[in-house]
């Protein structure tokens, strides 16, 4: 008498995150991920320093080690960087910034992408192979190669570095969309809702584009750890963000000069932020994609 009492109550989500905690490492991640989240979001409150104004940095507090005292009494717990910024308050306000420029340049990337994809795979024939043209040449440079150029030629700032993601990551979207979307369009529900006389925005919003959510959610996620990692060596070689603003790669590349002299926390800590958060997400956006495509059900 339970069972199908049970079966009734279970809802999608219910479903979907049972499967999803089938993986623990991917549960450990998601709860990782959710923590930087938190602390990125508290950071102004639980953080002795706020390293983006500069009458709060002192010259004199530069490369302490890790438990240090600073000249204002308060502890460094990992250390200082060259110009005398707090780490850990740094790491925090980095990861603002990272999460910041990831979640809206994969935004913004996903809806450009997955409205020219759904475009390339409704419309067809000359209009398809014009599209798919395009985005196989925007595909054949590398991401970082893109970006570098367009940053050059647009300037430093959390605004350019968003267009610039944003113009070397739609394509991968565009892709994803249009294997889907041609997928959907052949299936008999499409040619139903077409004989029905519906119009080309009601098929494709209402009826082709919630089917291709599924692979758009699991591609948003890798794309937007592959945002981040962008931004941070955008940042790392100099082009990225302006030093009074240090993000996550802007600390690694303060610091990479004082590797060989012993003062390894300037460049260690932010990178293994760095690293925690992409693996986090990455492992998260992994389990996302068994769960989603059912030719992978076990």
């Amino acid at each position: 008498m339970s069972g199908p009492a049970e079966t009734r109550a279970e809802t999608p989500f219910r479903r979907f995150w049972s499967e999803f905690r089938e993986s623990r490492i991917a549960v450990a991640a998601l709860v990782l991920f959710t923590a930087v989240v938190v602390l990125a979001v508290l950071a102004p409150w639980i953080t002795p320093q706020n390293p983006y104004d500069l009458a709060q940095v002192d010259v004199l507090d530069g490369k302490l080690p890790p438990g240090s005292k600073a000249f204002a009494g308060y502890t460094m717990w990992l250390g200082s960087d060259g110009a005398g910024r707090d780490l850990y308050s740094a790491i925090l306000y980095g990861i603002r910034i990272s999460l910041t420029v990831g979640f809206a340049a994969g935004l913004i990337a996903l809806m450009v992408g997955a409205a020219v994809g759904l475009v390339a795979a409704y419309a067809g024939g000359r209009a398809d192979a014009l599209i798919m043209r395009a985005v196989d040449i925007q595909l054949s440079f590398p991401a970082v190669l893109i970006a570098l150029v367009l940053v050059a030629i647009l300037g430093r700032g959390v605004d350019k570095i968003i267009i610039a993601l944003v113009a070397a990551q739609w394509a991968y979207y565009a892709r994803t969309v249009r294997a889907t979307a041609l997928v959907e369009s052949a299936k008999e529900y499409v040619e139903a809702a077409r004989c029905l006389a519906l119009s080309h925005s009601r098929i494709v919003f209402r009826h082709v584009l919630p089917n291709c959510l599924a692979p758009l959610i699991v591609i948003g996620t890798v794309q937007t750890a592959s945002a981040i990692a962008l931004e941070s060596t955008l940042s790392f070689l100099g082009v990225g963000l302006r030093q009074t603003e240090p993000s996550l790669g802007v600390l690694i590349s303060n610091g990479s000069e004082y590797m060989m002299s012993g003062r390894y926390w300037i460049s260690f800590f932010p990178g293994l932020a760095l690293l925690f958060m992409i693996v986090s997400i990455n492992l998260v956006g992994d389990q996302l994609r068994d769960v989603l495509n059912p030719r992978l059900k076990r």
